[in-house]
């Protein structure tokens, strides 16, 4: 077993992990769950996961899973993992989230995951006046659902919520995924994450999970609308250099809208 704790976070926080893990695990199909043994009133007990190196066919099925697990659905956009009241959780910074969610993703998306998290990292200096013009911009688009932007309507998908190469862990019997920020929401935007940040043999896995999933060709040309928001949350964590990107990022969603 391995047991994960981490200082400074109330106790809530990892039964809403734990309650994320065990929603995500449920997925029919979906990718496997290294599912908590014990939450703890500091930490969670973890089953420990032997790790391999990674190959192109783990890669295909680890998109084609992803793809099953966000196909399991949820509520509404925004919507929590069954149990959790109250917000959620990316790193050590609140998200937004609610019993039943939203019915519309550009709405939710530009009022609970994009203006929060702009007005915080503008607060600190991260992002400045000029920046944040045109993030808000992009965030008007939203609010009228413009599919210029948003692409086609898709039903509010079953979401890791923070999938970075470093949650994705790999075994013998294929990927596994840690520490989610688990919500309803886009399908496209574990698939941004996973691009921003990386993942061994990343275009077999995003292609799998494309053709599985039924997207449209032109997920790809929305991929910086949905970097925006981890691109926000990474400039209120670690400032400037991430606030830039988050703005170029908004930038070339304006051209999209």
């Amino acid at each position: 077993m391995h047991v994960k704790r981490r200082d400074g976070l109330p106790p809530e926080h990892f039964a809403v992990e734990a309650a994320g893990l065990r929603w995500l695990a449920a997925a029919a199909d979906g990718v496997a769950v290294a599912e908590p043994v014990e939450v703890l009133p500091d930490g969670l007990v973890l089953p420990r996961v032997v790790q391999v190196a990674p190959t192109p066919a783990a890669a295909e099925e680890f998109g084609r899973r992803l793809a099953a697990t966000h196909a399991a659905g949820a509520p509404g956009f925004g919507s929590a993992p069954p149990g959790v009241a109250g917000d959620g959780w990316i790193a050590e910074l609140r998200l937004p989230l609610s019993e039943r969610g939203s019915s519309a993703w550009g709405p939710f998306y530009a009022q609970q995951r994009l203006l929060p998290f702009l007005r915080a990292a503008r607060d600190s200096g991260a992002v400045d006046a000029v920046g944040a013009a045109a993030v808000e911009r992009v965030c008007a688009l939203l609010v009228d659902s413009d599919p210029a932007l948003t692409g086609p309507e898709r039903p509010p998908a079953r979401l890791h919520g923070d999938l970075w190469s470093g949650n994705v862990l790999w075994s013998a019997e294929g990927a596994v995924l840690i520490d989610p920020a688990a919500h309803g929401g886009h399908p496209e935007t574990d698939l941004a994450m996973l691009a921003l940040f990386g993942l061994p043999h990343l275009d077999r896995a995003l292609g799998a999970c494309a053709e599985a999933a039924g997207l449209d060709r032109g997920w790809r040309g929305r991929v910086p609308l949905h970097q925006l928001h981890p691109l926000l949350v990474h400039a209120v964590l670690f400032g400037s250099g991430y606030g830039a990107q988050a703005v170029r990022a908004a930038r070339a969603c304006l051209a999209l809208g």
